[in-house]
């Protein structure tokens, strides 16, 4: 599994510069709002996914530098050990593996399997189907590169597309050609999308009555237009209203995920404790997706993990966590007895951290 031993930020957020060294098991970082602790997370989840958790990299620039940069020393197993780099700047952005840049930066995506547990999660519950889509994008890209791939071919073909919508007077020709060429990896991303809502929904069943006490039933289920109608068909049925709009209305952009508890839409009848345990239990069980899938353990990050949560919840929660099924585990909080004492009581290797103003004290 990968270990993260040593991280380097410079210029990142409110981070101007600190080089940390961690526990293989459980590092805990404290301190108030807004003194650093999640962007030391987001650095942490930049080195495994070449972006940012939460922002563009034009917002993750320290105020007043041009540039940032973060470097992680990774130990993959006891044998090897590698070491990650990421400079931006002056509009580019270069990851290195010991020191040798990537042809692609999607090469890279996989090496280092992460999982973040954070308060932005709610958006997927609240908001609309873009954030259920990018995170169903993010953790099969992780563990199935032909996914990846189908998806970015999509995504390129989707962008030409549209540019050509936006003419006065779209080529149908042209727009025929690239829906036979989009409708294979719209079939292709559309079946994995399925068999990933197939495979997560009983992993999320199980974790929440775990982390809730089986007070509630959840569910997870997967939309698509493709279960319906072939892909063609549906491009031609939206072709004038394409062409109105200047964008393509429909395809599997437009996919969704449906979040139930006892048959309801979790964002209508679950409380924010409700909806903070279904979140947890949807990242526990894609951690245990991406472990079976890899054979490794992922980092997992827990940010602000027990706001909005009873302690009943928390303490089924902590039992899941000090379990043997987990690896390298970064937690924060702001409440500095309460999530110490519950570290020290889960296990003796650990590292505790202090944040203030972007600076981080070992203690």
């Amino acid at each position: 599994m990968p270990v993260l031993r040593r991280i380097v930020v410079q210029n990142f957020r409110n981070i101007e510069l600190q080089e940390l060294d961690f526990s293989s098991k459980l590092n805990c970082i404290t301190g108030g709002n807004g003194e650093g602790k999640t962007n030391l997370l987001d650095a942490v989840w930049y080195l495994s996914m070449t972006k940012s958790a939460f922002a563009a990299d034009r917002f993750n620039l320290r105020y007043g530098a041009d540039s940032f940069s973060l470097s992680g020393t990774y130990e993959l197993s006891p044998s090897q050990t590698v070491r990650i780099s990421v400079q931006v700047g002056g509009g580019e952005k270069k990851i290195r593996r010991d020191g040798k840049p990537y042809g692609r930066i999607s090469e890279h995506i996989g090496l280092l399997p992460i999982v973040m547990v954070s308060p932005s999660d709610v958006t997927m519950v609240s908001e609309s189907g873009d954030e259920r889509r990018r995170f169903a994008n993010a953790v099969i890209s992780q563990i199935d590169r032909e996914y990846l791939n189908a998806l970015q071919q999509y995504n390129r073909l989707l962008s030409q597309r549209n540019h050509l919508l936006k003419q006065e007077r779209p080529d149908e020709a042209l727009l025929d050609i690239l829906d036979a060429q989009m409708e294979p990896l719209a079939v292709q991303i559309s079946a994995k999308r399925a068999s990933f809502a197939e495979g997560i929904a009983p992993r999320v069943g199980d974790f929440y009555a775990r982390i809730s006490g089986g007070r509630e039933k959840v569910s997870v289920s997967y939309r698509s237009a493709l279960q319906k109608t072939s892909f063609c068909q549906l491009m031609a049925e939206s072709r004038q209203r394409d062409c109105v709009l200047g964008f393509t209305s429909a395809g599997i952009q437009r996919d969704d995920f449906s979040f139930e508890m006892n048959g309801h839409a979790i964002r209508n009848c679950g409380s924010q404790g409700q909806q903070k345990s279904f979140l947890v239990a949807l990242k526990f069980a894609q951690y245990g997706i991406m472990k079976e899938r890899s054979g490794v353990a992922p980092i997992l990050l827990l940010d602000d993990l027990f706001d909005k949560l009873d302690m009943g919840r928390v303490q089924n929660l902590l039992e899941t966590v000090a379990g043997n099924g987990f690896g390298q585990i970064f937690l924060s909080d702001s409440n500095k007895a309460r999530v110490n004492g519950i570290v020290d009581s889960l296990t003796e290797d650990r590292c505790h951290f202090e944040a203030r103003g972007g600076a981080f004290e070992k203690l």
